[in-house]
């Protein structure tokens, strides 16, 4: 083959050659402008989606990182705390109603969270207060068991509040239901009146029995469930009263009748009660307080004035 022939070859070549990089170059660059357009309409999309989709397709911060975190410590919580210690945290927070975001899972891991920001706590306590090796393991352990139980004294708190409210509402509530149940209203419709004319958490507790026969559980049972839940013996005696009076066939205002009467008796003995411990009470803080400033504002002149003659009567002689 002559050089001459070769040359006209390469350059057919390199012709075609140039065609097809260019027609390549052109497909690319379309492809990629589609892409690219593509993924602008998904942001468009997904910008314009409702608030619920994109929660779906694009989790929140506390399902990528806390949620995962707060299982991880339920879970160490859970091989930390005793067999059937479960149990007892959530009749705790039925006692105490139930908080809102209170669950047996969140107080395990509130738990073991209490005991590490405990320890890092009590240990920069003791660095900062300057005290020796042991105090500084001291105080780290005493942090710890407090974050530690730390939720179980709000618990015990709540319930204690809670328990003193039903308390102070259960003689009106109970004198409403007798006087509904006499006007001849059936017990279920008594409850509901209670429950949708008062507020606090003896007509939350009414109102969940309420739910609790509709879904089809027995009313002696529903009242057992209530019985379980709070911790007021006067409730408790209530519920009692009224399952026996439903197993039996004993008229039921006569019982509510009998039980009003026999719990009034009993706030009145508890305020006779609280009001002979105010002076047993009352004495430390007068001991210690008010009878020293009542020296002080009466003999004080009187000393400064003996201090004053003695001191003149020596200058004198």
């Amino acid at each position: 083959m002559s050089p001459t022939t070769m040359l006209v070859v390469l350059g057919v070549a390199a012709i075609f050659a140039g065609i097809f990089l260019s027609l390549t170059a052109m497909g690319a660059f379309t492809n990629e402008a589609k892409g690219v357009s593509k993924s602008l309409a998904v942001m468009d999309a997904f910008s314009a989606a409702p608030r619920a989709m994109q929660q779906e397709v694009d989790p929140g911060f506390s399902d990528r990182v806390l949620d995962p975190v707060l299982a991880r410590l339920t879970g160490l919580g859970r091989r930390l705390t005793p067999s059937g210690y479960t149990e007892r945290i959530l009749a705790k927070l039925n006692v105490a109603g139930n908080p809102p975001g209170w669950t047996v899972d969140r107080v395990l891991s509130l738990k073991v969270l209490g005991i590490g920001a405990g320890l890092v706590g009590g240990l920069l306590l003791g660095v900062v207060l300057g005290k020796g090796l042991v105090g500084v393991a001291g105080c780290a352990v005493a942090a710890a068991l407090a974050g530690y139980f730390g939720p179980n004294l709000y618990l015990y708190q709540k319930a204690y509040d809670r328990t003193g409210k039903i308390e102070r509402a259960l003689p009106d509530a109970l004198d409403l239901l007798s006087i509904s149940v006499e006007a001849g209203l059936a017990f279920d419709a008594a409850l509901s009146q209670v429950a949708r004319n008062t507020d606090g958490p003896l007509a939350a507790e009414f109102a969940r029995v309420l739910q609790e026969m509709q879904i089809g559980l027995g009313r002696a049972n529903a009242l057992r469930a209530l019985a379980e839940r709070s911790t007021l013996p006067d409730l408790r005696s209530f519920c009692s009263a009224m399952v026996q009076a439903d197993a039996f066939g004993i008229p039921i205002g006569q019982v509510l009748r009998v039980q009003s009467a026999e719990i009034r008796v009993k706030r009145r003995q508890r305020a006779e009660e609280a009001a002979q411990k105010i002076p047993v009470k009352i004495m430390i803080p007068l001991v210690l307080f008010i009878l020293p400033a009542l020296f002080i504002a009466v003999l004080g002149p009187a000393i400064i004035s003996l201090m004053g003659t003695f001191g003149s009567g020596g200058a004198l002689s």
